[in-house]
């Protein structure tokens, strides 16, 4: 498990076809470029997790961005929702840089792995149930293969229930309450899996809005702190 394993992954999804729907539209923004980004070479693949393979926290998101991650090839990257997480997870001594614009700008993650649910940019940012289920098998074998984890970090409602179901695929069996998703919701660990700690999404939306403050941020990241130890 830990490394070998993460890097076999991540060369499995990024080949990954299986979703007709999110192929077309993933390379079709990476042809139709928008003009701000018109002399750029898009990535237009599914984006695979990254981080410290022995991490112990993990951060899960929705999606990659059409013109973010679906360009880049790292997931929160090259776009708003990004340029928010990684400067507050600078400042919490997460990571040795505030900002992710490439893969190449150095940006490395301490006891920290970032992915997210969906591996492929989707229309209107909303997958279907079916792309979901497709992803699933991803997401738990990124699960199984981050063997030290002691905490879970799920980026708004939709991360909070599909990392809840796919719980339910690892186990084979009942799951603790989960009670609704709430910014700042907690769940303790319980016998094999890690604890669980919710926020809302960085989305521009939700940060523009003042739904998510950089404080709010660093409030959760700061609690994520205590709960790891550090």
């Amino acid at each position: 498990m830990g490394r070998t394993d993460l890097l076999a992954l991540s060369s499995e999804i990024i080949k990954c076809r299986r979703c007709p729907r999110l192929v077309d539209w993933r390379e079709k923004v990476a042809r139709e470029k928008v003009a701000r980004h018109a002399r750029e070479s898009y990535w237009g693949r599914p984006v695979p997790g990254f981080g410290d393979p022995s991490a112990r926290f993990w951060v899960l998101g929705l999606a990659p961005a059409a013109h973010g991650g679906n360009r880049t090839g790292r997931v929160f990257t090259g776009d708003r929702s990004g340029d928010f997480l990684y400067r507050a997870l600078y400042e919490a001594g997460f990571c040795n840089q505030p900002t992710s614009v490439s893969k190449d700008d150095g940006l490395a993650l301490y006891d920290l792995y970032v992915s997210a649910v969906v591996r492929c940019a989707p229309p209107d940012n909303k997958p279907t149930t079916l792309e979901y289920a497709a992803c699933r098998p991803f997401l738990e074998r990124e699960f199984r293969s981050l063997d030290r984890l002691s905490l879970v970090l799920v980026l708004g409602a939709v991360a909070y229930r599909e990392y809840r179901k796919m719980l339910s695929c690892v186990t084979g069996g009942p799951l603790p309450h989960f009670p609704p998703f709430a910014h700042g919701g907690f769940l303790p660990s319980f016998p094999g899996f890690p604890a669980l700690l919710a926020c809302y999404h960085p989305s521009a939306r939700n940060t523009q809005t003042g739904l998510l403050t950089p404080a709010m941020m660093g409030e959760i990241l700061e609690r994520a702190k205590k709960i790891l130890g550090k």
